[in-house]
């Protein structure tokens, strides 16, 4: 028998912080069956480099915008947008006001790598972020 979640603001767990910007899971891969659901938020200039994945992931822009790249092509999200990048697709953001966004990605993979960014220093060299990101299935896809 499965049991519905309700998460409201007071119950949404500390924000992972990484890089700048803060990543909420509101819904990990323990608790559903084939998706995750995030919670981020950012200030001017924050956010990850070009990257890849197995997984899908789908972006709702709640404040913004936020400026998302996908593949060579980048342009300034508005709130209330939604994107969706499949699995595989090099994609990037960068928040250039305070922004806000849900994500949601298919599989399990991407809450354990949001904990495991989380734990290193905001100063730490882009190798060690790469590092932790490869262990979790990400690729680093520079222009």
């Amino acid at each position: 028998m499965t049991c519905a979640r309700i998460v409201t603001p007071s119950q949404r767990p500390a924000p992972n912080r990484i890089a700048g910007f803060d990543i909420q899971a509101l819904i990990s891969g323990d608790e559903a069956q084939a998706f995750e659901a995030f919670y981020t938020s950012g200030s001017n200039g924050t956010g990850p480099a070009p990257h890849c994945h197995p997984w899908d992931e789908t972006f709702f822009v709640i404040k913004g915008p936020v400026v998302f790249g996908v593949g060579d092509q980048e342009q300034p999200i508005e709130a209330g947008t939604l994107l969706h990048v499949p699995g595989g697709e090099r994609h990037w953001y960068r928040f250039e006001v305070e922004g806000e966004f849900l994500s949601f990605t298919s599989g399990k993979q991407a809450a354990a790598m949001y904990r495991d960014l989380a734990t290193l220093r905001a100063d730490a060299p882009k190798s060690e972020y790469r590092a932790v990101a490869i262990r979790h299935g990400q690729q680093a896809r520079p222009t």
